[in-house]
C-alpha cells in the first residue's frame, strides 16, 4: 500500500500534471461555490496565437513611428528648421458681421454682403430714400504694412452712428503662422467673433420710398431746392417715414473710392449731407397759427366765435415817419372770419390782431407767443434718436438785440412772428411732434425709430389745456381741408385735418417754403404728418399739399391699414 502511494507520488512529481478531477468537486457540489468570483471554473492561459498578433501590432506601430520620425528629422529636418526660423506667428482679426437694420415689416434696410475680400463683409443699403435715415459706415483701415489701425466698422451718420454700440458686435481673433512670402501655413482660432445686434425700426419702407420719389420729382419739376417729410404715430411716437431730399449714396461714402462723386456732394449748394427732417431750419409760415390760436383762447384774448374783418391788410403809424403808415398785408381779403374760419382760410390779419393786438383787439404779445410755441415743443429739440438734431428759433426781443446790433423790438416784429415769419425757424421733426400734440389733445411724445423701444414710447410732458380749445383748432383744421387752403388733401377714403403754410424768403421774397401739417383719421387721430418743400419759386401753385395728396392716394391702395 505504501509502495503504491510513493509510486503515485513519483509519477505526480515526474509529470507535474494535475488531473482536473483532483482539484475540482464534481458537478453536484458546484452550487456551493461563489460563481461571481469564478470559483469552480477552469482558468485557461493566453494562447500563443494571441500573443503573436499583439506583438506584430506593436512592431508595426513602432515601425510607422520610426519611419515618420526619420522623415521629419532626417529628410525634412532642414526644411522645418528653416521654417521655424523664418516663419512667424501673427494674431489676426476675424471680422464679425454687423447687425442688420430692418423696417417694421422685417424688410432689410442695411445688411452685409461678402465680396472679393472674404475677411470683410461689405455694407449694403436699400435705396433711394434711406441715406439720411440709415447713414453710412467707415470700414476697417490698414496702414502700408497691412496692419489695421482701425479694426472695426464705425457708424458715421444716421442710425448707423446712433446705434453703433449695438450694431457693431465684437471681432474675433486667430493665431496664424506665416512665412516670409506671407503664405499661411497654419491657423488657430483664439476668440470667435460675436455678431452685432439687429435693429427693427418703426419705418415702413414702402411709404418711405414713395414719399422720397414724390418729393424728388416735385423738386426737379418745380424748381424746389429740396424737401422733407415726416409721418408719425401720435400715440407712441413711432416714425413711419422720415425723408430728406437730396441725399447722398451711403455705399459710396462707406467705400470712399469714388472721390469725384464725393467731391460733388461737398460742392452741391443744396446741402446733400444735411438731414432736413432734424437738422434743417426753415421759416414755417402759417403752420404755427394753430398753436397761437390755442394760446389766445387759453389767455382769454378772444372768443372763438368773435369775427375779425380782413380787408386785405392792416396799417399802423410808422415809428420813423408818423405821418406815414406801415402796412401789414394779408395774402387776400377774407372778410369777416372767426377763429375756425381764420384757420381754414389762413387769415394773416386775424393772427396779426390776436398775436400783437390792433385797435380794440388785445393781442398775446411776444412773450406769450414764445410761451405757447415752447409749450408745444417748438424752438427745442425733440429728443429723436438720430445724431445732430437742431432746435428751432423763436424770435424775441432778446434774440433781436443779439442778432441786430441792439435794435429794439417793435409791434411789427410781433405781427410777423405771429404768422411764422421774421426770424422764426423750425425743423420738420419739431412740427411733426407739435402737430401730434394738437392731434392727441396735449401729449408731447418723443419721436423714435426703433420698434418696441418702450423707453422712447413715453410721454415726456402733458400740455394741460382745456379740451374744448383743442376741439376749436381741430374743427378749424378740418374746415381747411373741406373749404380752405388744404383742399388738396380732401380725400374720400379718410378724413384729414390740416394746415398749410407758405413762408416767404429773402429780401425780394421771390422764394417760398411750402408746408402742410395735419393728422388723420379726424375722428380718432392716429398719425400726424409734416411735408416741407424748400425754396421754390413764389409763383409755384403746386407745393407740399400736392405731395401729401399723392401720398394719401398711394397709401389708400398700397397701405390702407393706416387709415383704419
Amino acid at each position: 500500500m505504501i509502495r503504491k502511494i510513493f509510486s503515485k507520488q513519483k509519477i505526480r512529481n515526474t509529470n507535474s500534471f494535475v488531473e482536473p478531477d483532483e482539484i475540482f468537486l464534481d458537478s453536484k457540489n458546484l452550487q456551493n461555490f461563489d460563481r461571481q468570483q469564478f470559483e469552480g471554473r477552469i482558468e485557461k492561459p493566453i494562447s500563443k496565437k494571441t500573443i503573436f498578433f499583439v506583438g506584430i501590432f506593436f512592431l508595426l506601430f513602432l515601425g510607422t513611428f520610426s519611419t515618420r520620425l526619420g522623415y521629419l528629422q532626417i529628410q525634412k529636418g532642414e526644411a522645418y528648421l528653416n521654417r521655424s526660423q523664418n516663419n512667424v506667428l501673427e494674431k489676426q482679426i476675424i471680422f464679425n458681421d454687423r447687425g442688420i437694420i430692418y423696417d417694421r415689416n422685417k424688410v432689410e434696410l442695411a445688411w452685409n454682403k461678402k465680396e472679393t475680400d472674404l475677411s470683410i463683409p461689405i455694407r449694403k443699403y436699400l435705396a433711394p430714400g434711406f441715406s439720411h435715415l440709415l447713414g453710412y459706415v467707415s470700414y476697417p483701415m490698414q496702414d502700408k504694412s497691412g496692419n489695421y489701425w482701425q479694426s472695426e466698422f464705425i457708424g458715421k451718420d444716421g442710425l448707423e452712428k446712433q446705434y453703433n454700440p449695438q450694431l457693431k458686435g465684437e471681432n474675433g481673433s486667430k493665431i496664424v503662422e506665416i512665412d516670409a512670402r506671407r503664405e499661411v501655413h497654419s491657423e488657430n482660432i483664439v476668440n470667435a467673433p460675436l455678431r452685432g445686434t439687429d435693429l427693427i425700426t418703426t419705418i415702413d419702407s414702402l411709404i418711405q420710398t414713395e414719399l422720397y420719389n414724390l418729393i424728388k420729382n416735385l423738386s426737379q419739376s418745380n424748381y424746389f431746392s429740396g424737401g422733407a417729410g415726416v409721418l408719425i404715430d401720435v400715440k407712441n411716437g413711432e416714425i413711419l417715414t422720415s425723408v430728406s431730399f437730396p441725399e447722398y449714396n451711403s455705399e459710396i461714402l462707406s467705400l470712399g473710392k469714388d472721390t469725384k462723386k464725393i467731391e460733388s456732394y461737398f460742392n452741391d449748394k443744396r446741402k446733400v449731407f444735411l438731414d432736413k427732417t432734424i437738422s434743417g431750419l426753415y421759416t414755417p409760415g402759417s403752420i404755427v397759427k394753430p398753436f397761437f390760436a390755442i394760446g389766445a383762447l387759453t389767455e382769454g384774448i378772444i372768443d372763438p366765435y368773435k369775427k375779425i374783418l380782413s380787408t386785405g391788410s392792416i396799417s399802423i403809424p410808422n415809428p420813423y415817419f408818423p405821418d406815414q403808415k406801415t402796412i401789414f398785408k394779408d395774402w387776400k381779403a377774407h372778410g369777416w372770419v372767426d377763429m375756425r374760419q381764420a384757420l381754414a382760410v389762413s387769415s394773416d390779419v386775424y393772427f396779426y390782431e390776436i398775436g400783437g393786438g390792433f385797435e380794440e383787439q388785445k393781442g398775446l404779445g411776444i412773450a406769450n407767443i414764445e410761451k405757447y410755441a415752447k409749450l408745444f415743443g417748438i424752438g427745442g429739440k425733440t429728443g429723436v434718436d438720430l445724431p445732430d438734431e437742431k432746435g428751432g428759433v423763436i424770435p424775441s426781443p432778446l434774440w433781436k438785440i443779439k442778432n441786430f446790433n441792439g435794435e429794439v423790438w417793435r409791434i411789427g416784429d410781433t405781427y410777423h412772428t405771429a404768422i411764422g415769419q421774421y426770424g422764426f425757424q423750425v425743423t420738420p421733426m419739431e412740427m411733426a411732434r407739435a402737430i401730434s400734440a394738437i392731434a392727441n389733445y396735449g401729449s408731447l411724445i418723443t419721436p423714435h425709430y426703433i420698434l418696441g423701444d418702450m423707453e422712447k414710447e413715453k410721454i415726456i410732458s402733458k400740455i394741460d389745456l382745456k379740451k374744448e380749445y383743442f376741439d376749436v383748432v381741430h374743427e378749424g383744421m378740418r374746415q381747411s381741408v373741406q373749404i380752405g387752403t388744404s383742399i388738396p388733401v380732401n380725400v374720400p377714403y379718410v378724413k384729414v385735418a390740416a394746415k398749410t403754410g407758405t413762408a416767404q424768403l429773402g429780401v425780394n421774397k421771390n422764394k417760398v417754403n411750402s408746408w402742410i401739417v395735419g393728422f388723420f383719421p379726424y375722428e380718432n387721430p392716429r398719425y400726424a404728418f409734416t411735408i416741407m418743400m424748400e425754396a421754390g419759386p413764389s409763383s409755384n401753385s403746386i407745393g407740399a399739399s400736392s405731395i401729401m395728396r399723392q401720398l394719401l392716394d398711394w397709401m389708400s391702395i398700397n397701405t390702407p391699414q393706416y387709415f383704419k
